[in-house]
């Protein structure tokens, strides 16, 4: 246990990083008083939450780990307004299934990393997501999570905490430092609760698949489906391959190999899109 100003933080050493210490704050004054100690010992510090997106770039190297997986919680929602407020280490699964039960969404889709990076299952959490600014197809049409990021409290790297933004969409006090700590990775402070915009849950789904179309045909038909009354998601072009290779594919000593070959050279693509009503 390791105190500091009647803060009581869990330290251990952490497998994963080998000499330094992972401290868990139960609350932003802990993660205050943390950051204090860091910077009167001229230690540096590696802020997560779940680490879902430690696997991203090169690996940090750091003195102390500051774990926020603790500070967590929905600490309001107002489904009127389209807003929420929540803990940095709150899990977005929680978040999302609280939106999903008043059929609304975050509509900048944060993606799950587990499944290109390994590690735990799930997307991690909601100043995770933020802090690393990730965003899914929708990117393209609805914004990035930036562009739905209202409002921040935060501990500045001189230990101060501050707060940004406000709890609606037109808000123009001060400087919009969201913006800025979005896509920072939490180099520029540590963001202790946050609020965000949320939006209406589409009432359908369709995913349409288009084949055999020559590489113009198909940039044709995102355009269109880019350009239409439906909120398309995610349109993209991918390459197929030649019906002799795709047999080969699916022989028993293919599927065990599943390797590249210069027999799969891809001939024509294919327009996918997602679009919800």
């Amino acid at each position: 246990m390791f105190t500091l100003a009647g803060s009581h933080f869990r330290i251990f050493r952490d497998s994963d990083l080998p000499m330094s210490d992972t401290l868990r704050p139960r609350d932003a004054k802990d993660v205050e008083a943390a950051v204090q100690s860091a910077l009167a010992e001229g230690k540096t510090m590696e802020i997560v939450g779940h680490g879902s997106k430690r696997a991203i770039g090169r690996p940090a190297q750091s003195d102390l780990t500051l774990d926020l997986s603790a500070l967590s919680g929905v600490t309001l929602y107002e489904p009127q307004e389209l807003v929420l407020s929540a803990k940095a280490g709150t899990p977005l699964a929680e978040i999302e299934a609280l939106l999903a039960a008043k059929d609304q969404q975050l509509a900048f889709e944060p993606m799950n990393c587990a499944a290109i990076f390994g590690g735990a299952a799930g997307p991690g959490t909601i100043g995770g997501a933020l802090a690393a600014n990730v965003s899914g197809p929708r990117r393209i049409k609805s914004g990035a999570a930036r562009d739905h990021f209202l409002g921040v409290c935060a501990v500045s790297g001189r230990g101060e905490t501050f707060k940004s933004g406000g709890r609606v969409v037109k808000n123009v006090t001060g400087y919009d430092l969201c913006k800025l700590m979005a896509g920072s990775w939490g180099t520029l402070a540590v963001m202790t609760e946050l609020t965000i915009k949320v939006l209406p849950r589409p009432e359908t789904e369709q995913t349409l698949l288009i084949r055999g179309l020559e590489p113009g045909q198909a940039i044709t038909a995102m355009t269109a489906a880019m350009g239409s009354s439906c909120d398309v998601s995610g349109p993209r072009t991918c390459p197929l391959r030649s019906p002799s290779a795709c047999r080969r594919a699916r022989s028993p000593a293919a599927r065990s190999r599943r390797c590249a070959s210069k027999a799969f050279r891809p001939r024509s693509p294919s327009a996918c899109a997602c679009s919800r009503h």
